[in-house]
């Protein structure tokens, strides 16, 4: 048997820290610097992780390779399961002409792309986060936010900037959920918690997202729908998680904020652009225009207003949305959920036999086959629903699925690199290494806390594993630190949202899905500024929180 040892080096921290954290670094810089495509980046990291666990960790190469190899099905399944069928689901509307009948009644809404980003890409994204999560929101708004004429890398940047504030309950609130089963705190107050952070990155988010589409010009003509949504949805997230079922938080917050900006619209309208998009360079890319521009967009908008689809046509392009809600929904029902969690199978992952330092066995090495009440799978089942209501013919239907296996074929390795690389450092002790290096900070731990967070779920892609990684590593710090352990747990989660947007797997997904493969660097360079902007405010409130100003906001 393994066991790890956080301080391989000379009893201390400082220098383990620095070469477990070298993966890390070498997997950012080769993508934000040098460009190197995200797959190649990823596993030149995990070879680096491997080395580093067995050179400087002493772990036996043999439960270092497994490791690698639990990561790497982990990051098939659920992880691609779930954005392999979100992404079929989205392939059959277009196969069938409903996606463009979709776009059509967005641009009904509004002819404005400032506003209809926002609906797409921070309320409809939130309602996808909440049902499935993994990547599908960035992966279906993306391809949205194309089609009703973004170009394509400004597209997935929108995309992964708006997909931060539902994150923490995504997936039916399955990270806060799996919070409190790693730290034996209450998930109400763990909700609760995580509530009174996440509500404030929903107010700035639209706002941002308003800078990126059109920069200053477009925050200043349009900020009024941005404001209502943003306000909104925080009001809602707030109430639901601290009053309501934590399940239900994110699927009522994204409905209630689309329809207060409908209701704003029957009230106001932004006024149009008066000259072309001159938002932010977009990686060599001419930028859409928005309403109001010359040329191509108002021939794309004089076109789209002489096809007029039925109400019937028109219901059937939210068809399958509407049934991932309601299949999620009986999902979520507690007779429905033990039924399926009988079906789950949980096996140790063959050749790993791993404890942590203090002499415990590591769960990880716990591998969890959910075949029929994972997300994934209720997901195909909401495709095999769609198709028969979109009248989509068996054989189109397979066909369709096929493409998104080759569309997501380099993502997909992308993801299960990347997954791969966060279980070797984990179950090398490299993880606990750098989380106990942060920790030793003190009282100043709660400026820091967040920043565990956002490194976990930029590793893995994921709120939910960046919880199973630090959320009792957040507990023992706090008690070590004198600080609320309810607090630092939710910081965890609420720091997390901040690192899905730059985690490689999020940028493999959201590039291939506009057509970009290859292109990851050039996005993470992008939604790298939009991350060193909330970071900080979010380490600054945990901190206040943690202090005498804005401790009344602890439960």
């Amino acid at each position: 048997m393994y066991t790890q040892v956080p301080a391989p080096l000379g009893g201390s921290l400082g220098w383990p820290a620095l070469v477990s954290a070298l993966p890390l670094l070498v997997l950012f810089v080769l993508l934000g610097v040098f460009r190197v495509r995200a797959w190649l980046a990823s596993v030149i990291a995990l070879v680096l992780s491997i080395v580093v666990a067995i050179a400087v960790y002493g772990m036996p190469t043999g439960p270092a390779l497994d490791s690698a190899l639990e990561g790497a099905a982990f990051g098939l399944f659920p992880a691609l399961w779930i954005v392999l069928n979100s992404l079929w689901i989205y392939q059959m509307t277009k196969v069938s002409g409903h996606f463009d009948v979709l776009r059509r009644t967005f641009a009904k809404i509004s002819d404005d792309q400032r506003v209809q980003g926002v609906i797409i890409a921070f309320s409809f994204g939130a309602l996808l986060e909440a049902l499935a999560g993994f990547g599908a929101p960035v992966a279906i708004c993306s391809v949205m936010l194309v089609a009703v004429g973004l170009k394509p890398l400004k597209a997935a940047t929108v995309a992964l900037i708006a997909n931060t504030a539902p994150v923490a309950y995504g997936a039916v609130a399955l990270p806060v959920i799996t919070l409190a089963k790693v730290t034996g705190l209450p998930l109400d107050d763990l909700a609760a918690m995580t509530g009174r952070q996440v509500p404030i990155l929903a107010l700035i988010v639209p706002l941002v997202l308003m800078i990126v589409l059109d920069g200053r010009r477009g925050l200043r003509q349009a900020w009024p729908a941005a404001l209502v949504c943003g306000v909104s949805f925080a009001v809602v997230q707030y109430l639901m998680a601290n009053f309501g079922p934590v399940q239900l938080t994110d699927i009522a917050a994204s409905l209630v904020s689309a329809a207060a900006v409908l209701v704003l619209l029957r009230f106001w309208r932004p006024k149009p652009a008066d000259a072309p998009d001159r938002a932010p360079d977009d990686g060599g890319e001419r930028p859409a225009p928005v309403s109001g521009g010359s040329g191509v967009a108002a021939a794309t908008v004089v076109r789209e207003r002489t096809v007029v689809d039925s109400r019937i046509e028109q219901l059937r392009s939210f068809a399958p949305y509407a049934t991932i809600i309601v299949l999620f929904s009986i999902a979520a029902i507690p007779a429905v959920a033990a039924a399926l969690a009988t079906t789950t199978k949980t096996f140790s992952w063959p050749g790993l036999h791993i404890a942590t330092a203090a002499g415990k066995p590591l769960s990880l090495v716990s591998f969890k086959f959910d075949w029929l009440a994972d997300s994934g799978t209720v997901l195909f089942i909401a495709g095999v629903v769609s198709a028969f209501l979109l009248k989509v013919p068996l054989r189109q239907a397979i066909r369709a699925y096929g493409q998104t296996i080759v569309q997501l074929r380099t993502a997909g390795l992308t993801v299960m690199a990347v997954l791969a690389l966060a279980y070797v450092m984990n179950m090398s002790g490299q993880t606990a290494t750098l989380g106990l290096f942060l920790a030793g900070a003190g009282g100043l731990f709660a400026l820091l806390s967040p920043l565990l967070g956002w490194f976990g779920t930029a590793v893995t892609g994921s709120d939910t594993s960046s919880n199973s990684l630090f959320g009792a590593l957040q507990v023992a710090a706090a008690h070590g630190a004198q600080l609320q352990p309810t607090l630092m747990a939710a910081a965890n989660s609420s720091g997390g949202v901040l690192g899905k947007m730059i985690s490689p797997q999020n940028l493999a997904i959201g590039a291939s899905a506009v057509g970009l493969a290859g292109k990851e660097g050039l996005l993470f360079r992008r939604v790298l500024a939009a991350s060193a902007v909330f970071v900080p405010l979010m380490c600054v409130l945990v901190y206040l929180q943690s202090t005498p100003v804005l401790s009344w906001m602890v439960p």
